[in-house]
């Protein structure tokens, strides 16, 4: 299999209060996974303990990365939007751990930023102040800090949170081309996500619920349209004729 993370019989609670419960989960090296839910139902938890900043319960997960292959754009990219620093320095935070005490970056972290920024076409504004940016363009300057560390798997939490419509069609766009090489792990509440570029979708209200979105896709002839409302219905049910399967 192309398995890239796998999580199996995974349980986690803060104090009493449990948050997830039996979870299995799966993910592809070419994965878009959106994953999507109520607030407070674990989302980001879930986030936190594939990036190990949270210790499972019960269970186990798994990474078949090498280390340091996984990048993270966590949520609230606006704060802090007015201290003086670039956004080539913003990117070169992805090198701290390259980074010369005495010396500070070598010419071969900038030259790294530089492509960073280039992938998601905002190396002409490398000079201006992260502040100075639209939301959309924060955004991919804090994708581009994600791929310093040449990930094989991206994890986002809610990456499209307070920015205009057309922001968040260019950061999916990004995301989209991103997903020829890199995995994709979205945290969303934008149902445009599971209409135009995800490939599975996992549900999760403290149990996750798992669909294959080519399943759902495939009831529709070409000249049929999938809308909005049917398809939140189809992933609202857990009967296995909506062709959601649990791994």
């Amino acid at each position: 299999m192309n398995k890239i993370i796998e999580l199996r019989n995974i349980f986690f609670s803060y104090d009493k209060q449990t948050i997830l419960e039996d979870i299995n989960l799966d993910i592809l090296k070419d994965d878009f996974l959106a994953i999507i839910g109520p607030n407070g139902g674990g989302k980001s938890t879930l986030l936190k303990l594939i990036l190990k900043l949270l210790e499972p319960k019960k269970g186990k997960i798994k990474n078949f990365l090498k280390e340091n292959q996984i990048g993270y754009v966590p949520q609230n990219t606006n704060l802090n939007i007015d201290f003086p620093i670039t956004a080539l320095e913003v990117v070169l935070m992805g090198h701290k751990l390259k980074k010369k005490k005495l010396f500070g970056y070598s010419k071969e972290d900038i030259s790294c930023a530089m492509h960073s920024l280039k992938q998601v076409s905002m190396d002409n504004f490398a000079d201006s102040k992260i502040g100075d940016l639209s939301g959309g363009q924060r955004q991919r300057v804090f994708i581009a800090r994600a791929l310093c560390a040449n990930p094989k798997l991206m994890l986002l939490d809610e990456p499209t949170a307070s920015i205009d419509v057309k922001g968040q069609k260019e950061v999916y766009d990004l995301l989209k081309e991103l997903n020829k090489s890199i995995a994709i792990v979205v945290v969303s509440h934008d149902i445009s996500v599971l209409l135009n570029y995800a490939k599975n979708v996992a549900h999760i209200n403290k149990n996750l619920v798992y669909h294959h979105l080519k399943n759902i896709e495939e009831k529709y002839d070409d000249n049929e349209h999938l809308c909005e409302v049917e398809l939140l219905s189809a992933l609202g049910k857990k009967q296995v004729c909506c062709n959601s399967t649990h791994v």
